[in-house]
Parts: C-alpha cells; sequence; structure tokens
C-alpha cells in the first residue's frame, strides 16, 4: 500500500528562505507543499483553511513570531505539526518553541535530510492524530439516528458577538444573524456562552432540557451523536442552538480550554457556528475569542460604550488578533445623536461597516413572541442592516480563502 503523502506549509516572511526549503523538499516524492505564506497570521489562517500534517514555521516574522503562531494553531487544529526554524540555536528559544506545542527545531539553514526527517516524523504523527479525531467522530461506521449530513466534511466558520458594554443588544444581534447566515446550503449552529444568565434560546422561544454544560464532562468523547442529542433544533428557522444553563449557576473558571475544544468540534459540523457572549472577558469568552474566525464587535452611541470598545481594540492589537478579524458594527443607530458611526470608527482607527437602526418596537416585539425578525420581518431597517452584516461575513470568509489559495 502506498504511503500517504505528508501534507506540507511552509511560513517564512523573507522569500529567499521560503524558495530554498521548497527547493530541498520538490525531491522528496512523499512530501506535497500545499501553501506558504509569509505572516504568523497568515498562517494560522492557512492552517485552518488548507489543514495541513506539517508547519515549517520561521520564528522570527514582523507580525507574529513563530512561537505565538504556532501556539494559536496547536489550539485551533491540535493534530497539525510545527517544525521550527530559527538562526539561532539558542536552548531558550527551542523551550518556548516545544512548550508552544512544536514538533521540532532546527537552525537554519537546516541540511535536506534533516529537514526532510523531521517533516516525516512530524507528518507521522500527524497523520496518526488525524486518524485518532476522524475516528472519534465517526467511529466504525454511521451512528443510529444521526443524518449523514451531520458528519464533518470540511471546516466551517467561527463567529464571535461580542461587545464591552452590556445591554448593547449582542444576544439580539447573534439570534438575528444566525437566521440570516441560515440558508438551503448552510448548516447554522448558535451557541450561548454567558453560562449564568444566557437567553439566547429564549429569543427562539426555545427551552431546552440539555444544555452547554452537559458537553463539558464528555468533551473527550465527542461525537455527532451526542451533540445531536445536546442541540436544540428550531424548526422555523432551521438554526440549532447550543443553550446555556436553564438555572444560573457560576461554572465559567477551568473550563475555557473544552469549551473552545467543544466550539472547535462544532466547526466540523456546521458551516457557521455563531457565538453569542457576555460583555465580561470570561475564561470562557476569551476561548472564544481565541477560536474565532471573525469577531462582530458591538457598540452603541454612548461615551462609555465606545471608550469599552476602544480598550477593547487596544487588548486585540496586543494579544495578535488581527483588525482584519474584526468587523465593527454599531447597534441601535440614531441619526439624531451626533455620535456618528463615521467619526466613531475615525477616532478608533476601525471602520464601522454596519449600523442597525434603533427600532425599539419591532425588536422588543420580536424578542417577546420568541421569533427572531428576521425570519418574518426581515424587510424592516434593522434587518436590511443584519442581511448587510451577513453579506460582510460571507465576503471576508471569502477574501481570506482566496487569499490562502493564492499562497
Amino acid at each position: 500500500m502506498a504511503q500517504e503523502k505528508i501534507l506540507v506549509a511552509v511560513v517564512d516572511d523573507t522569500d529567499e528562505s521560503r524558495e530554498m526549503i521548497l527547493r530541498m523538499l520538490q525531491f522528496d516524492s512523499n512530501i506535497e507543499v500545499v501553501g506558504t505564506a509569509k505572516t504568523g497570521l497568515e498562517a494560522i489562517d492557512l492552517a485552518q483553511k488548507l489543514k495541513p500534517d506539517v508547519i515549517v514555521m520561521d520564528i522570527n516574522m514582523p507580525d507574529m513570531d513563530g512561537i505565538t503562531a504556532t501556539e494559536n494553531i496547536r489550539k485551533k487544529v491540535p493534530y497539525i505539526q510545527i517544525v521550527i526554524l530559527s538562526v539561532q540555536s539558542d536552548p531558550n528559544y527551542m523551550r518556548r518553541a516545544m512548550l508552544a506545542g512544536a514538533r521540532d527545531f532546527l537552525t537554519k539553514p537546516p541540511l535536506i535530510d534533516e529537514l526532510t526527517a523531521a517533516i516525516r516524523r512530524a507528518g507521522t504523527m500527524a497523520q496518526e492524530e488525524k486518524a485518532k479525531t476522524t475516528a472519534s467522530f465517526i467511529g466504525t461506521g454511521s451512528l443510529p439516528g444521526v443524518p449523514q449530513a451531520f458528519y464533518p466534511t470540511t471546516s466551517g466558520r467561527i463567529i464571535v458577538v461580542y461587545s464591552p458594554k452590556g445591554g448593547s443588544g449582542t444576544t439580539t444581534i447573534a439570534a438575528n444573524l444566525a437566521v440570516a447566515l441560515k440558508d438551503q446550503k448552510s448548516k447554522v449552529a448558535l451557541v450561548d456562552s454567558n453560562l449564568m444568565f444566557g437567553d439566547a434560546a429564549v429569543f427562539f422561544n426555545e427551552h431546552g432540557k440539555n444544555n452547554a454544560l452537559d458537553l463539558i464532562d464528555r468533551v473527550n468523547d465527542l461525537d455527532p451523536e451526542i451533540i445531536t442529542d445536546v442541540m436544540i433544533s428550531n424548526k422555523l428557522t432551521g438554526v440549532d442552538i447550543l443553550a446555556a444553563p436553564n438555572q444560573s449557576q457560576f461554572v465559567d473558571s477551568g473550563i475555557g480550554e473544552s469549551f473552545a475544544k467543544i466550539m472547535e468540534f462544532l466547526r466540523n459540523l456546521y458551516d457557521f457556528v455563531v457565538i453569542d457572549t457576555t460583555s465580561y472577558l470570561t475564561e470562557v469568552v476569551q476561548s472564544c475569542l481565541d477560536v474565532a474566525d471573525l469577531i462582530v464587535l458591538i457598540t452603541i452611541q454612548d461615551i462609555p460604550a465606545i471608550k469599552n470598545t476602544n480598550q477593547f481594540l487596544s487588548l486585540a492589537d496586543a494579544s495578535g488578533i488581527g483588525r482584519d478579524r474584526i468587523i465593527f458594527v454599531m447597534n441601535r443607530y440614531d441619526r439624531r445623536i451626533s455620535i456618528s458611526p463615521e467619526r466613531v470608527g475615525e477616532s478608533l482607527k476601525q471602520a464601522v461597516v454596519v449600523s442597525i437602526p434603533y427600532e425599539e418596537r419591532a425588536v422588543n416585539f420580536s424578542v417577546n413572541r420568541g421569533i427572531p425578525f428576521m425570519s418574518d420581518n426581515k424587510g424592516i431597517p434593522a434587518g436590511k442592516a443584519i442581511s448587510s452584516l451577513a453579506d460582510q461575513i460571507r465576503e471576508k470568509i471569502a477574501s481570506f480563502t482566496d487569499t490562502v489559495n493564492s499562497k
């Protein structure tokens, strides 16, 4: 039986270094290069889209160093193995790289034999890990009662809806955005990450007996059957909901990593996973932001909200969240108020791309009925704005895909 090819991506900000590595690898028939990237942020996106077995990663890059990129990639796609390259054979660098999850550490320029040997070792491990993951998804065959359409076939996108100011309408936007993204071709999940006071399910008039906490203890044994048992399927909209507990309980501490694993599993079952969040940066909310492909950042027309948004953007910059991953939205926009989207965008150096009009009566009527307005009243101005937001998300995702495919 022919050996499965090892799929490799090469990440280096220097054209000459990338070309040198590509030339080294072209002589090994068991290694196939599937993509290249110039920065750490590009490497993270490439990893999620192409899912290579191995990434050969330079340690020194301008936007995000290889160690930070490695840590992010290993969180998002755990089976991918990273081979770090560095001009410095510093034991401290090596230690940091291994702690971040790198599989091997080579000094630049590597010898052809040592590079290909390192890739082969890493590739074998990646394929073994991937096989275990697939086995945990599908077992030995079709699971009873689980539609074939629910088996992992592609990597969906995680959309986090977040506002650093409470009362900004995050849940309203998340619920209606999930409906707007749902069509005949797309499976959509809405996740409530507010485990104390979450009420996303109420927006759909749903009250399921199971909730997100039911998955925490089973995070290492997830399969599609378990997911279908816990998710609430809303027949009116076609959106599946992972609800918060019916009774408030403080359970956030210590479960952030497990919650992130659940989100990563869901992305293999759904085209879009929309996550509703609380304004507090709890461990769970931070884990959701870490795995997000896009962050819909919400503000409103008041000074405290804008101040908090500015602080969040500063935190995002410091933590390596690229501004290109953020879609900035102004909710409850009232033209009579002098704080305009344009002024806010200029002040925060992040353009407001969608303004959702203030329509208290229509929105409150929708919430009290338990029917998102995007399902039966999307022609209202707020509905048109949510449709525009959904289009912006699809365009962003398409641009990410095009960027990766052009590497």
